[in-house]
């Protein structure tokens, strides 16, 4: 598709220079010589108060920290400026975490690499903006001044003159625009490289944006995990159970059937309680209720009671994480358990849950036969993965018959 500013006659460019949009910059031009002057001043004024009075050292820290303190307010009048005048929005710096303690708080605003990048600019847009002001309205001054000998020179009658500053005049018309825009292009781009997030901002706002996300993704999948675990556990496992029973009860109580049909009760039977077992195992190892209502301690208590082998279980949890934290917890003891019951050959396990700061610390370790690599099967893989959803980090010492120990570090701050 052909653009229409490519087509557009020499009357309609001259014409959208002299729009609104000219005089708006302008404004902003000649607007941002009082407000940069007052930053500067202040700013400076600042400096050398802090150097004469250094030898008092209250008067150097109250001068920095005013400094630090009026930066972002005259960072904010400037991007008024820029979305009143210019219509752009130039977007906030992340500021350094909030705290109470008043000389935490100056160290990190100092400290802070935006601090220094809103410092430079208010202390070059003075020279920018004096430019830039001396130069559009020289043009501008320029141009009226033209036209008026122009004017005059034709009222008189001597066309030699006021041809050349007629052509004068409309040169100046079209540099006048011309110079505004150039001028608040260069603006907004020291603004937008020196008040705007840099590009670690971003990325670290993009991180912080991902992290959410994630986390309410993962939350989304628990609350998904445990409406199944509730919707299975109210209605086919219900019924499981009243089919087994009522086949126990046609078992007992109709003795006087052949043969053939007694064994296909029986096994029927049979299969309802076996079909019941798998959905309880299957729905505990969802989410199961348990864990909800009582937390990790009874949890793994429970999976440490149907285990196959002794396991010797401890759990230091005086404060619960949350329920994603506390439900991949329970997925790598029961995964670990499991594995263990399959392939480790071992005859006792252990399983030591505790709090360490930040970190909820989980150690699952048999003494089987070890040698369990995550590259020849899709449990280990399936526990790194699952952990790795938290931010976690998953550790496998399994050397050949010296057992398995899988350590599972998950934060919970």
């Amino acid at each position: 598709m052909t653009d229409a500013r490519l087509i557009a006659s020499p009357w309609e460019r001259m014409r959208g220079h002299w729009s609104a949009a000219t005089w708006l910059r302008t404004i902003h031009v000649m607007t941002g010589v009082p407000i940069a002057l007052f930053a500067a001043a202040t700013l400076v004024g600042l400096a050398l108060a802090s150097i004469v009075f250094i030898w008092t050292v209250v008067v150097p820290v109250a001068a920095l920290a005013l400094t630090v303190w009026l930066l972002p307010r005259f960072t904010r009048l400037q991007r008024a400026r820029f979305a009143a005048f210019l219509d752009v929005e130039i977007p906030p710096v992340p500021a350094p975490e909030a705290t109470r303690h008043p000389w935490r708080w100056l160290v990190s605003r100092v400290r802070a690499d935006s601090t220094w990048r809103q410092l430079t600019y208010h202390l070059l847009s003075p020279l920018l903006s004096l430019v830039g002001f001396v130069a559009v309205i020289l043009a501008w001054a320029a141009c009226l001044v033209a036209a008026w000998f122009s004017v005059e020179t034709w009222v008189s009658g001597d066309e030699r003159q006021s041809v050349p500053l007629l052509v004068i005049t409309l040169g100046l018309l079209v540099t006048a625009p011309w110079l505004a825009r150039g001028i608040t292009d260069l603006d907004l781009l020291a603004a937008r490289a020196l008040l705007g997030p840099s590009r670690n901002d971003e990325l670290a706002r993009r991180v912080v944006t991902l992290e959410e996300s994630r986390a309410e993704v993962i939350a989304a999948a628990d609350a998904e995990r445990r409406r199944i675990e509730r919707d299975l556990h109210d209605g086919p496992q219900q019924r499981l159970v009243s089919l087994a029973m009522h086949l126990g009860m046609v078992r007992t109580t109709l003795i006087d059937l052949p043969d053939p049909a007694k064994r296909m009760i029986a096994q029927a039977h049979e299969e309802a309680k076996q079909a019941l077992k798998e959905l309880r195992d299957f729905v505990r190892g969802l989410h199961p209720a348990v864990l909800t209502d009582e937390g990790l301690d009874a949890a793994l208590s429970g999976l440490a009671a149907r285990s196959p082998f002794p396991v010797r279980l401890h759990v230091d949890v005086p404060e619960r994480p949350a329920p994603a934290v506390e439900a991949v917890a329970f997925f790598v003891v029961s995964e670990a358990l499991t594995n263990v019951a399959k392939h480790a050959e071992a005859g006792s396990a252990e399983v030591m849950v505790w709090r360490d700061g930040d970190l909820l610390r989980v150690v699952v370790s048999d003494d089987g036969r070890g040698g369990a690599d995550p590259e020849r099967g899709t449990g280990l893989r399936g526990l790194t993965q699952r952990v790795g959803s938290v931010d976690g980090a998953l550790y496998i010492e399994s050397p050949k018959g010296g057992g398995t120990t899988i350590t599972a570090e998950l934060p919970c701050g």
